[in-house]
């Protein structure tokens, strides 16, 4: 069938007449005449005229135009017969049909009238560039609702050149209306098949072969936390990401800190990116995009600077901004975006409210408990969403595997796509070897509400049909794919119900991938964010490794420091700014409620088992009560690898706005030692005093209680560490099995120093509080602490609900005592 421009006397002058329209002509109003897509590319370029990041130039076919050439050639009746009594589960059934509804859509728009209107609008949008290429995008009248995303159902064509080449893409979109995918989401959100009309946007191509592209939204995925700009990124076109063919870049930049002038990105992980995808060779059909290997020098570097990170995020935040307005709501957005190879200059391409996190209820807290046991990980990966599900392992390598899926199987495949919807719908799971957290996959399984691990490499080699799995999303930022079906359970919490209390409620936190979710609890802020489990987990160095690589003696560890920092200038600007991340977004999450960090506090020996760390560390036969804590920091041992935490933590406070962090240091001594820390402190731009930091001490040596007026008057705050008090009160070393029976908070003497310790710090007018496992793990000793009138308790998120109602309960007891 000719897709050739038709000649003058086969098109009416009026041509052009309501079935075309200048991108600059439309606007959210116009979603019935241009469909969600196209009309958003309207009011963004109003929107974002004159910044840093624009839009592209280009023109809408409109709906006037499908209605009316599918009117002219009779095809409604068609239309209504082909799809009467379809079965949509019955997946040979919906593509015999839609083959046929396509080609009456196909033939219908081989209309004179609508291929001179395209033609026209292509002459002018092209006379000044003879090589101009275009992107060819389909935009339904019901696509990008808040209702229902529409995403990927229809088809779009890229780099397309010439009259002839763009008309067939109109037309081919136009048949896309009905591809197999679409028919069965529109059956699902209870849409008309015949009252959903599509509109084609024809945009100036952004040359991204040569640069990159990716998504950004105005919220986290995974956590439906609203404080975020997420962006993932690669090189190339993005339907490499949302294919899920790369593991892509990611970044946050949080929004709070951004409005008040502070331009940092919060925190980011570098991806894969393996391949990238480019446009077709000379020749080949406008839609076949051509994979090419990226330069190790390129996989180990991230595609888009910080610069581009927080323009990208400045639009994003302007655009919810301005859709929240209009909606009078908060409007979570979903945009798409690219940077040009050869003008160098971002562009959004498409943005659209996010459907799937935003639609979470407020205000309702989910725990998922899975004991895995001694079961194997047989696969890991980015986790999507925090769930939990288990069944028998179906891999997808052919159509027939799609034909024979059975509901409740898990879905494993290298990636997905979206003809797949049928099945994928009725998965209990979603495991696949390629992607990130905003691919194909990732996007239906969290619209789908069901787990998700995307990413892991192997999982269709290492996973076998028929096998029982437990797929688990429900431990942060890292998936993994157990072997058998392990118990789980799930705890709905709704926030409402808790009883409000006097103490401060808060938590403690060692993990930065747990924030965003922690964050959905009504905790007052963080009372304990441990440093040295961010060093452990996060970075896996040892500071004076990443201070000094020279002096690290062994040369394996040299080449993993190496590795470890190749994104980076040096191993010390890594290691400042993994650790300046993993603390900033815990303090984002939580922003602007306090949050407490505590300045590392590793033992000897677990210090020696980080990478490069057995020759900065000496030998001790109880590390214990050896070089730990406040004794470290001005030590010449360790006092360059104090100064990358305060680098860390200047940065946190100076560079990225987070001034809620508050600093702590953990067993001090004495009070001279804590002298020296406090002006190690300030010499590192970390002061006390107006507009400076709070330091507060932890309360854990009984020395800290005795002298608790001297220690007062150093420190701005206390805080109880319950376990290594209890340890030095009782003299029993908890992690011997032997005496390990005597350690308990609840002896006398240990009960009697809290209420010391508390009474002290009151007589001094500092704030106290307790981060120990005491409170969490015996409610009356939360109890206890509430009746002397402890500031705060910090505990786990998972005993938050528990403590709160006992510290209620211990508070409603002692106002009736006292009354």
């Amino acid at each position: 069938m000719s897709a050739s421009a038709p000649s003058g006397r086969d098109a009416p002058e009026d041509a052009a007449a309501g079935y075309v329209l200048s991108l600059d002509e439309v606007g959210l109003d116009d979603v019935a005449a241009v469909g969600g897509k196209t009309a958003s590319l309207g009011e963004l370029r109003r929107l974002l005229r004159g910044g840093a990041v624009t839009t592209p130039d280009g023109f809408a076919v409109t709906a006037v135009a499908y209605r009316d050439v599918l009117t002219a050639a009779g095809a409604w009746p068609k239309l209504a017969s082909i799809l009467e009594g379809l079965d949509i589960n019955d997946v040979g059934q919906v593509a015999a049909r839609g083959a046929e509804a396509r080609a009456i859509i196909y033939q219908a728009t081989d209309n004179a009238r609508l291929k001179a209107a395209i033609v026209a609008a292509w002459r002018e949008m092209g006379s000044q560039d003879p090589t101009l290429r275009v992107a060819v995008r389909s935009s339904a009248t019901a696509e990008d609702l808040p209702e229902a995303s529409f995403a990927g159902q229809h088809d779009s064509f890229l780099h397309v050149t010439g009259e002839a080449g763009v008309v067939e893409a109109c037309r081919r979109c136009f048949a896309s209306l009905f591809t197999d995918r679409a028919i069965v989401y529109r059956a699902q959100n209870g849409f008309d098949h015949l009252k959903v009309a599509l509109s084609v946007a024809v945009m100036r191509m952004v040359n991204a072969d040569d640069g990159a592209s990716g998504v950004a939204f105005t919220i986290d995925t995974e956590t439906a936390f609203p404080e975020v700009v997420f962006i993932t990124g690669a090189w190339g076109l993005g339907e490499g990401i949302v294919q899920g063919r790369v593991a892509p870049d990611e970044f946050y930049v949080h929004k709070p800190t951004y409005r008040a002038g502070y331009r940092a990105v919060l925190r980011r992980t570098l991806g894969a990116k393996e391949t990238r995808l480019v446009r077709p060779r000379r020749g080949a059909g406008s839609g076949v995009l051509r994979e090419r290997a990226v330069p190790r020098r390129d996989r180990e570097r991230f595609c888009i600077t910080d610069e581009d990170v927080l323009e990208l995020a400045g639009a994003a935040i302007a655009v919810e901004d301005h859709y929240s307005a209009q909606a009078g709501r908060r409007m979570p957005m979903d945009l798409e975006w690219a940077r040009d190879g050869a003008d160098g200059r971002l562009y959004i391409l498409q943005a659209r409210p996010e459907t799937a996190a935003s639609r979470r209820p407020e205000g309702v807290y989910e725990v998922r408990r899975l004991d895995p046991g001694k079961a194997p990980i047989l696969a890991s990966g980015k986790a999507v969403g925090q769930g939990v599900a288990s069944g028998t392992v179906r891999v997808i390598a052919t159509q027939a595997d799609l034909e024979a899926f059975v509901p409740g199987e898990v879905l494993v495949a290298e990636t997905t796509s979206p003809d797949w919807l049928p099945a994928m719908r009725n998965a209990a799971a979603i495991v696949t070897d390629k992607g990130g957290r905003t691919c194909h996959a990732a996007i239906v399984a969290r619209e789908l509400g069901i787990p998700a691990v995307v990413g892991t490499g192997d999982a269709t080699r290492r996973l076998g049909a028929g096998q029982a799995i437990t797929v688990s999303c429900a431990r942060g930022e890292e998936g993994a794919v157990y072997a058998g079906q392990l118990p789980f359970s799930v705890e709905r919490l709704r926030t409402a119900d808790l009883p409000p209390t006097r103490t401060a409620i808060m938590l403690n936190l060692a993990q930065p991938d747990a924030a965003f979710q922690a964050a959905g609890l009504p905790a007052a802020g963080v009372g304990l964010a441990r440093i040295e489990f961010i060093i452990s987990q996060l970075i896996g160095i040892h500071p004076m490794a990443a201070a000094h690589p020279d002096r690290v003696a062994s040369a394996r560890a040299r080449r993993a420091i190496e590795a470890w920092a190749r994104a980076d200038d040096s191993p010390r600007a890594c290691f400042v700014r993994q650790l300046a991340e993993g603390v900033g977004a815990i303090a984002a999450a939580f922003y602007p409620r306090p949050v407490i960090v505590r300045l590392s506090d590793f033992k000897t020996n677990e210090y020696a088992s980080l990478t490069g760390g057995r020759g900065f560390e000496p030998v001790e036969e109880n590390p214990m009560l050896g070089f730990r804590g406040a004794a470290r920091y001005a030590h010449p041992l360790y006092a360059d690898g104090f100064a990358l935490e305060c680098e860390a933590l200047a940065r946190v406070r100076d560079v990225m706005g987070l001034t809620n962090v508050r600093l702590m240091v953990p067993f001090c001594r004495r009070v001279e030692e804590g002298q020296q820390v406090l002006e190690a402190l300030a010499a590192h731009g970390l002061r006390q005093g107006p507009g400076g930091v709070e330091v507060y001490v932890m309360c854990e040596i009984p020395n800290n209680v005795i002298q608790i007026d001297a220690f007062a008057r150093l420190f701005d705050g206390f805080s109880i560490g319950s376990n290594d008090l209890t340890q030095l009160i009782l003299g029993v070393d908890r992690d011997s099995t032997e005496v390990a029976f005597d350690f308990d908070e609840r002896d006398p003497g240990v009960l009697e120093m809290l209420r010391q310790a508390v009474a002290g710090a009151k007589r001094n007018g500092r704030p106290i509080g307790i981060c120990g496992e005491a409170p969490a793990s015996w409610p009356e000793v939360a109890a206890l602490l509430a009746r002397a009138g402890i500031d705060s308790i910090s505990v786990n998120p998972a005993s938050f609900p528990q403590t709160v109602v006992a510290v209620a309960r211990a508070e409603a007891e002692a106002a009736m005592t006292a009354a």
